[in-house]
């Protein structure tokens, strides 16, 4: 035998779970099968059933989860912690490779052979758990999206409202009232997620580096660490930008050559966060975002796609900055050497808004400091 593999398909109320094994002649064979409940007392018992089945403890077991929603979290950290390898796919992974077995019915007995299966037959990445540090960032942070989606919705009603042919104040008073709450929360919020920060002396002046690029603020940058567990989760530059959903698709066939677009299969929040900063640092003109906005736009005249290349490079820069700890040192032209198109060197003195910690009390959100480097 190779090694045991437990397919476990999470719901909200339950786990469908389905031990098999593998041997040499890559022969898969279900051992047993049962559910449990997806709560403590549940985990606790399916660790039990899994020493009961598993008969021969020198051979490896993988366990494998769809990662749905939530619900599977706990299940997977009580079994990290209980020293199993835990692998966790994106369900989108596990139902192409279910297609690909022939298997047209679809219930949580299926799911957990198929899951099973693949566990045995594939080499999967060993999950990690997402620390307590990012884990507490993260919640803030979505709810922190959650709260500016519906002030947005509420912004929009409060609109077509006061446009009517006829003004209910009742309405109009409500809409108001509700946005003025959500602005409140919202602030409040934006202080909690920078006291967090600024809790950790190192992720502290890890961020500062960050909020050194202008366009970047404090709100972007806890959405990249949330998301990405501080960076914790990549190894390298292509597998983050896979995670983001950078990564460039192709579609040619022989003669034929279709549109080159980001396959978008990854973490939207991150692509939604780098949006506005891209912007800001085309119009503001920060090398090396600004020529590469205008060189790419140079080729196919579309401002989006542009956009999409500068957010990339945001997204790999922020990820430097962090890995090397360093600040940004933004590449300014001389006054007269702009004309004669020497080359640029880094700025000595920039102004950028980050969180600070030490002189000024933590209850503010952002200072305006000044960092001074070295030329070189």
């Amino acid at each position: 035998m190779l090694k045991y593999s437990l397919g476990i398909d999470v719901s909200a109320p339950t786990l469908a779970c389905c031990l098999s094994s593998i041997d040499f002649s890559q022969h898969v064979q279900v051992v047993a099968t049962s559910s449990f409940a997806n709560s403590t007392s549940g985990w606790k018992a399916l660790h039990n059933w899994i020493a009961k089945h598993r008969k021969q403890k020198d051979i490896p077991l993988v366990c494998i989860l769809e990662a749905t929603g939530v619900y599977y979290e706990g299940c997977a950290l009580y079994l990290s912690n209980a020293q199993y390898y835990v692998s966790v796919v994106l369900p989108n992974k596990s139902k192409k490779y279910m297609e690909s077995l022939g298997l047209k019915s679809k219930n949580d007995k299926i799911d957990a052979r198929g899951l099973a299966r693949m566990a045995a037959e594939q080499a999967l990445d060993q999950w990690q758990p997402m620390s307590a540090f990012f884990f507490t960032l993260r919640t803030m942070t979505r709810q922190l999206e959650r709260l500016q989606k519906t002030k947005t919705s509420l912004s929009n009603q409060l609109h077509a409202t006061q446009i009517s042919i006829y003004q209910v104040g009742v309405v109009t008073r409500q809409l108001t009232s509700l946005i003025r709450t959500l602005e409140k929360q919202m602030g409040s919020l934006e202080k909690a997620i920078a006291n967090h920060l600024m809790s950790d002396p190192d992720i502290a002046d890890k961020v500062a580096h960050l909020c050194s690029i202008k366009g970047v603020g404090l709100t972007t940058v806890a959405v990249m660490l949330a998301e990405t567990n501080g960076f914790a989760l990549m190894e390298n530059i292509p597998q983050l930008v896979s995670y983001s959903g950078y990564d460039v698709v192709e579609d040619q066939s022989g003669k034929r050559i279709g549109k080159t677009k980001i396959s978008k299969k990854g973490n939207a929040r991150i692509r939604k966060a780098l949006y506005f900063p891209a912007i800001t640092t085309v119009n503001c003109q920060v090398s090396p975002f600004y020529e590469l906005f205008h060189r790419t736009h140079s080729k196919h005249h579309i401002k989006m796609k542009s956009y999409v290349a500068v957010q990339k490079k945001l997204l790999i820069l922020m990820y430097t900055l962090w890995k090397k700890n360093e600040p940004y040192k933004e590449m300014v032209p001389k006054k007269e050497d702009a004309e004669s198109g020497k080359i640029m060197q880094p700025e000595n003195k920039i102004k950028r808004k980050f969180p600070t910690r030490g002189r000024e009390p933590v209850g503010k959100l952002l200072h305006e400091v000044t960092i001074s480097f070295e030329m070189e």
